[in-house]
């Protein structure tokens, strides 16, 4: 379906200029400690293929996408078994199984799971609007929904993207109006599930139970190693940064420079004006992100609304619990910053999923024109 209509401009090139500045810092934090020319040519081919996939996201119809997303749906979850699979099919790393290997990078189905559940939940709701009178029905459908894909990514021993995936959801019921009262007692006894897998986790209680109870600054602090080492980087670069490339705590002193903690080295050679400008890009493609929903909606468009919104929200958890985690708010988790940090398969969906809303935005002017006709 053609919309007669072109992308928002400022929102576009809000995205991509956030897309060169991780490409530019990515290859920066990865000097020095890997083979920098290998992983610049890998973020290249990721940035690549999602741009590609993005071209052909923003000439898809909403409609396209809702009639097929059981499809995706059903699919993606194959993958997600599929990592479990021997050598060469799954590939693990540091006792986590999350990746299928093709060869040039891995590929990691959770992070697809994270749009294809967007997508599934948003027609799931439209097809049940009757039954929204009924909130514990639709809530148990949607516990299913969820559990199906989560319990692979449980055992893939990936927290981070359960808690993604789920509160996504979660977060789509309640827009669509499913009362409070029973997102409050499930979103409780999910919370209190993952306190007692964290518990009894070894590794995972130490990581949370002692960030909080250990002085940060001791010599002895081994567990908020990385979270000193960031804020000594942010600390470095105070107001305008050491310069692109300047910065040194990437080469022997903050794990996970060029993934997880990739802010801080945006902190250290950007400055604070530096984080500042992706904290604002980010807000203004959010806030762009709820409005395209909020018009959707006026527009009668229900599917396309919950698709936009869910986007949105999944965005706003990733980067706060990112951006959080790198300033020392809470303990290192692994979480991406979105078009920034390295990693192929999170970098080709989230340009997937931000060439989605901007189809949706592209309809709802469509549409819009469509009804100025008719006053």
């Amino acid at each position: 379906m053609k919309t007669g209509q072109s992308p928002d401009f400022p929102l576009l090139t809000t995205i991509l200029v956030l897309i060169t500045l991780g490409w530019i810092m990515t290859f920066s934090a990865s000097l020095g400690r890997f083979d920098s020319y290998s992983f610049l040519f890998k973020q290249t081919l990721s940035i690549f293929i999602g741009l590609s996939a993005g071209l052909i996201a923003l000439q898809t119809s909403t409609s396209f996408l809702k009639k097929y997303s059981p499809v995706l749906y059903a699919f993606t979850v194959v993958l997600l078994v599929a990592v479990f699979l021997p050598e060469p099919i799954g590939h693990t790393v540091k006792g986590s199984t999350r990746w299928i290997n093709l060869v040039v990078y891995n590929f990691q189905p959770s992070e697809m799971m994270k749009i294809v559940m967007v997508l599934f939940m948003a027609g799931f709701l439209t097809r049940q609007e009757k039954d929204l009178k009924d909130p514990w029905l639709v809530l148990s459908k949607t516990l299913l929904i969820v559990g199906l894909a989560v319990i692979p990514i449980i055992l893939e021993i990936d927290l981070g993207a359960t808690i993604i995936i789920t509160l996504t959801a979660l977060s789509m019921l309640f827009a669509a109006g499913t009362y409070l009262k029973q997102l409050i007692l499930v979103g409780g006894l999910f919370f209190t599930g993952a306190g007692v897998f964290i518990y009894f986790d070894e590794v995972r209680r130490a990581r949370m139970f002692e960030f909080w109870q250990e002085d940060l600054w001791s010599n002895s602090s081994a567990k908020v190693y990385q979270t000193k080492q960031a804020l000594i980087g942010i600390a470095r670069g105070d107001w305008t940064g050491t310069g692109i490339g300047a910065g040194i705590q990437k080469y022997s002193k903050l794990p996970e420079p060029h993934t997880d903690m990739i802010f801080s080295v945006i902190g250290e050679e950007l400055g604070i004006l530096g984080m500042l400008f992706v904290l604002f890009a980010f807000a203004y493609i959010i806030g762009k992100g709820f409005n395209i929903s909020k018009q959707a909606l006026k527009n009668g468009r229900k599917y396309s609304s919950y698709v936009a919104f869910g986007i949105c929200s999944w965005f706003c958890m990733q980067i706060s619990v990112n951006i959080s985690m790198n300033i020392g708010l809470i303990p290192p988790k692994g979480f991406t910053l979105p078009l920034i940090s390295y990693g192929g398969t999170s970098m080709i969906f989230s340009i997937i999923s931000l060439a989605i809303m901007l189809r949706i935005d592209m309809e709802n002017r469509s549409e819009y024109s469509r009804q100025k006709q008719y006053v």
